[in-house]
């Protein structure tokens, strides 16, 4: 009976419960749990198991390229950032009230490990989220200019719960990367939480976006709801001793 229990179990993808049964089932013939309390100590891990994988898959759909945490992070040895800022962040209330979030800050500072570790709370908290590179962007959206398909790139991007675009900078667009941009942010404005990193102030925008009444509707939208984080600080990066 206890292996044809077991591979029903199998069968309805309860593995973990197929594996501790009979461990548990000899627990509760010593302890004489009740029925209530012998179902929970089976569920209760399966449960855990699906959450552990399901958080996996989205951290893979994600591309989230490494696994910062808050509380991993050099907090004092970066003087340049306010702990308790973060940690509000780090509560994601920006999140479902779609406001933005934009850390400057020159290189080696900690702008790409700080958005990470808020994109990695939001997937625990079962958000749907993207980490992407602004030069793989616009390389996409460049692309999709041949084969038509900028659309579907802008309604994909436009529908996440959180989209974090990491290193905006000095790149070299064309006019046609720039409008499929403005088309993304606009769609996500008041709608959708975009995550940013770069390395420029807003007034620098215009030198790679070209474009400057584009810009500044951009900005407009960007910044009118937006959690601005100047990060003026010590490279992280600085050789150690």
């Amino acid at each position: 009976m206890i292996e044809e229990i077991q591979q029903l179990l199998k069968n309805l993808r309860l593995p973990y419960v197929a594996d501790v049964l009979c461990e548990e089932l000899q627990k509760a013939e010593q302890e004489q749990p009740t029925y209530q309390e012998f179902l929970l100590r089976l569920l209760r891990p399966q449960w855990h198991v699906k959450n552990e994988q399901a958080l996996e898959w989205r951290i893979r759909r994600a591309k989230l390229p490494e696994r910062w945490t808050l509380e991993g992070f050099p907090f004092k040895l970066q003087t340049g950032v306010n702990p308790r800022e973060i940690k509000t962040l780090a509560e994601l209330d920006f999140i479902p009230r779609a406001q933005n979030v934009v850390f400057i800050g020159p290189t080696g500072v900690g702008k790409t490990g700080l958005a990470c570790a808020l994109l990695l709370k939001a997937l625990q908290n079962g958000y749907r989220c993207q980490f992407v590179r602004a030069q793989d962007l616009f390389d996409d959206m460049y692309a999709s200019l041949a084969d038509r398909s900028s659309r579907k790139l802008v309604d994909r991007l436009a529908k996440l719960d959180l989209l974090l675009i990491d290193e905006m900078g000095y790149l070299n667009l064309r006019p046609e990367q720039s409008n499929i941009f403005f088309k993304l942010m606009e769609e996500r404005y008041n709608r959708r939480a975009t995550l940013i990193t770069t390395n420029l102030d807003y007034d620098e925008w215009k030198q790679f976006l070209g474009n400057q009444p584009m810009v500044e509707a951009l900005l407009s939208r960007l910044r009118h709801r937006c959690h601005t984080v100047k990060i003026d600080g010590p490279s992280l990066r600085e050789p150690q001793g």
